[in-house]
């Protein structure tokens, strides 16, 4: 599938810096950079086009004209997405997937529509909106109001998946899986939605979930679901506490303060790390598909 978008200056801006740390090293001319994103290969054009090809290119095409466009704040709701927001619903949002360090936290959780208000005078929103000091704080009091359930994938774990061929969508979909499972069956909630964050499109998301025994089905797929559902929202929020503790206890277990993200400023605390304990150390506390494992190991003198 191929998709072709036009993009305004301030969203090619953001492009290119969410982009940054994944793209293809080879220089294209008359394109500003090409990059991967899961099933997506991205190539930004000088002219401000963007094509998007692969099986998720809709998903991740629809995400950028969605920002293009964006012209409300983050407290307002669209008309259309109204529904979603002032319902009861189940959600499930992850964190992680683009750390090299740290683990890949899911997150299931349910939000009565009763307590709609007292979560948005909280300032529930995108987890990615929200600082780590705030997160810290407001997670706990979420947590004291609504139900939910977690999944933390350690990176050894999730090595072992990437190697038997699943990729981070899969496994992502996976977890979603379980967690909603988990929540749906154990609390047994009364909903009106179930709404997971669109990182995959609907037929993909039920073809990743072929070999599993059992599937939570009737999933509403929404883009930028954070800022559209509250249970999506109180997923996020409660996935990035999780991992923000998770990341605390890799750090003091290695004695080094690890960086988040997969920028340059990983590589050099990567390098450290294969120095103090041996490149094999990066199996276990990192994600050793990502670019950032080739340049730490040539960098290295083993």
């Amino acid at each position: 599938m191929n998709i072709v978008i036009k993009v305004s200056e301030p969203t090619k801006n953001k492009m290119i810096d969410y982009y940054k740390n994944k793209k293809r090293d080879k220089e294209i001319p008359y394109v500003v950079f090409q990059a991967d994103e899961e099933d997506t290969v991205i190539t930004m054009y000088t002219s401000g086009k963007v094509m998007f090809q692969g099986t998720t290119a809709d998903v991740d095409a629809t995400m950028w004209k969605e920002i293009d466009g964006q012209n409300v704040s983050q407290k307002e709701v669209k008309e259309s997405d109204k529904k979603y927001f002032d319902c009861s619903s189940v959600g499930s949002d992850e964190v992680g997937t683009g750390d090299y360090f740290g683990p890949i936290v899911v997150s299931a959780a349910y939000v009565n529509k009763e307590d709609i208000t007292y979560l948005k005078e909280l300032g529930v929103g995108d987890s990615k909106k929200i600082d780590d000091d705030k997160i810290l704080k407001m997670a706990p009091l979420i947590i004291k109001k609504v139900k939910y359930r977690s999944l933390i994938l350690n990176n050894k774990d999730y090595n072992i998946n990437h190697e038997k061929d699943n990729n981070m969508n899969k496994i992502k979909a996976i977890l979603h899986n379980k967690a909603l499972l988990q929540l749906i069956n154990e609390e047994k909630p009364i909903y009106d939605y179930i709404i997971v964050d669109e990182f995959a499109r609907e037929s993909r998301y039920y073809d990743y979930l072929k070999d599993s025994n059992f599937v939570q089905r009737g999933i509403t797929f929404l883009t930028k679901a954070e800022d559209k559902n509250l249970a999506v929202a109180c997923a996020s929020i409660i996935s990035r506490y999780i991992f923000l503790k998770e990341f605390d206890k890799l750090s003091d277990s290695l004695h080094i303060p690890l960086p988040k993200g997969a920028g340059s400023n990983v590589d050099k605390v990567g390098e450290e790390v294969v120095e103090k304990y041996g490149k094999d150390k990066l199996y276990e506390v990192a994600k050793i598909n990502f670019k950032n494992t080739d340049r730490i190991l040539k960098t290295v003198i083993m």
